[in-house]
């Protein structure tokens, strides 16, 4: 059953505008491809799929029935232990490998683009949320609320440091890869 999708009317324009983005870059990644990388993203995707292993299991059954003598209108070629049969899979898996990894590359790039993206817009939301805190901090004083004593809301108030964070982030795999090496 097919998941329908909901209109666009009653999706929120932020939403919407969102989705466009991500969708941007998605198709700006894919305009910018090179020609080896479009060849590696189709082989990727028909390679990759039930029928070409129906195929091959196919074209494996005929080789082996073929070759272990099992028609005998047809000479065997590549007798048992199927030295070609097994260099012709060799190369096919290498050649699928490589196709795969450059796919995999390239999405790749698309994907720390995106984490980058993520990045950027968590620390403007973290900055925009402690200016609502700040805002909603003095209504609340004007209301005669005092908050001044509350410590979290305190702490909060505090704009993030994100290169404390990155600092903090740094040592820790300085710490991680120091003990894997003490370790090894």
């Amino acid at each position: 059953m097919k998941r329908q999708q909901p209109s666009s009317g009653n999706i929120p324009r932020s939403v919407r505008n969102s989705r466009r983005i991500i969708h941007s870059l998605k198709a700006k990644a894919d305009e910018k491809r090179t020609l080896s990388e479009k060849v590696a993203d189709w082989t990727t995707e028909t390679f990759g799929s039930m029928g070409f292993v129906l195929i091959n299991v196919a074209w494996f059954a005929v080789w082996i029935v073929i070759n272990v003598g099992l028609i005998p209108s047809i000479q065997p070629f590549d007798p048992f232990p199927f030295g070609l049969l097994t260099m012709i899979v060799s190369l096919e898996a290498i050649i699928l490998a490589i196709f795969v990894l450059i796919s995999q590359n390239r999405q790749e790039k698309i994907d720390d683009l995106r984490q980058e993206i993520d990045l950027q817009v968590d620390i403007i939301t973290e900055d925009e949320l402690t200016k609502l805190m700040h805002m909603v901090s003095l209504l609340l004083e004007k209301q005669g609320i005092e908050v001044s004593n509350d410590e979290v809301l305190q702490s909060m108030l505090e704009p993030t440091s994100v290169e404390k964070i990155e600092e903090a982030l740094e040592q820790q795999i300085v710490e991680h890869h120091e003990t894997n090496n003490h370790s090894s």
